[in-house]
């Protein structure tokens, strides 16, 4: 049956999402797949999630690499089929090419299956293999990146192709704002895409930079959450907090003059208050002195900076040269919410801490991230 889970959280309805929507619902029809191709956070994948939750289809989301073997696709292709599960294949053409041939026929058979409505059939040489006319395949590609192969044309034929651009940022910061709980979210919405756009053109270019709809709609929950635990400040302030806290961290030193040059132009007037760390600040300065370093405001800085996006973020990453401080500022950080921990604080991430330090060059990539035992199956 289906299960009802609660007030979830859904996708915003653009005019791009409406027409996935159709063409989609246009290919099952015909028992056929999905292809939506375009370039990395434009919501492909997010697209697809959203309809299957609509529809009220479990959908499973599986993220392709170069160690996919036809034999794992099988066992997943038929317990799909088995449950009526929709998949969602994520750059899928980063498969290798023998590979996808073999996929091919199975997606073909599955199809054959589906047009001939029955409820079982032979699978890849195995009978009786139950069928339920729900099942769906959607693949995800980002076309013309390093290490991607082209679809061979017996694959391209069993996917109806969906091109999907850049989304309308403004539309959906707009929407995004009004479900966080913020009234004035039209003139908002203009000054934080304008803040993006302005960044990724004026701003340096690096690696680590990201202007993209992720960067945007992680920055606009953590304004919702701003807002939500401070209601004393007003919606603009909440904003701009959300805005610095997020990006400052990784701006290089030449980017942070610039960085504040827009905020100061596009919301003008408005100064912010010093954020007070109170017992955080003195935990860490605690950890400075028990590890015999000295007390340097920018270093300090760079610590609470590592607070604020650990607060917000799963992952981290440290940037910086040889000898910048990068191991101590993450030694510090840990011994600091240890030490906050053993003193019971009533801040919610202050926990004791687990650091376990890996080279990622002596280890092989089965080892990190596991691998499918050839023998074993």
């Amino acid at each position: 049956g289906y299960e009802y889970q609660g007030a979830q959280p859904r996708l915003v309805i653009t005019p791009l999402t409406d027409r996935i929507y159709m063409t989609v619902t246009g290919a099952l029809r015909l028992c056929l797949g999905a292809a939506p191709s375009g370039p990395a956070g434009t919501g492909k994948t997010e697209t697809v999630k959203d309809m299957a939750k609509c529809l009220a289809f479990q959908c499973i989301v599986y993220n392709c690499s170069d160690g996919v073997t036809y034999k794992m696709m099988e066992k997943f292709i038929s317990g799909l089929a088995q449950c009526g599960a929709w998949c969602c294949l994520d750059e899928f053409n980063r498969i290798n090419i023998e590979v996808l041939s073999v996929i091919a026929s199975q997606v073909s058979e599955v199809r054959q299956a589906l047009l001939a409505k029955v409820d079982k059939f032979t699978f890849q040489g195995v009978p009786d293999v139950d069928i339920k006319p729900n099942f769906g395949a959607f693949i995800t590609m980002n076309p013309g990146y390093a290490g991607r192969t082209e679809l061979p044309d017996n694959l391209k034929v069993l996917f109806r192709p969906v091109a999907v651009m850049t989304p309308d940022f403004r539309m959906i910061a707009e929407v995004i704002l009004f479900s966080e709980g913020y009234k004035a979210a039209r003139p908002l919405s203009l000054k934080i895409t304008q803040l993006f756009k302005l960044s990724s053109e004026q701003l340096s270019p690096q690696d680590h930079y990201d202007f993209g709809m992720r960067a945007l709609k992680s920055i606009l929950v953590m304004a919702g959450g701003l807002k939500r635990g401070n209601p004393h400040l007003t919606e603009e302030v909440s904003l701009i907090r959300a805005c610095r806290d997020a990006n400052i961290p990784k701006f290089v030193a030449p980017d942070i003059p610039l960085f504040n040059g827009i905020l100061a132009d596009l919301f003008p007037g408005i100064e912010l208050p010093s954020h007070d760390y109170g017992e955080l600040q003195s935990a860490i300065n605690l950890m400075i002195d028990n590890g015999l370093f000295q007390h340097v405001s920018t270093f300090n800085l760079k610590i609470t900076q590592l607070y604020e996006t650990l607060v917000v973020r799963h992952g981290v990453m440290l940037v910086g040269a040889t000898g910048s401080g990068k191991t101590v500022n993450r030694d510090v950080m840990k011994g600091a919410l240890t030490y906050l921990r053993e003193q019971e604080s009533e801040n919610q991430f202050a926990q004791k801490v687990q650091q376990y330090s890996m080279n990622p060059k002596s280890i092989t990539y089965g080892e990190l991230y596991g691998e499918m035992n050839l023998f074993t199956g």
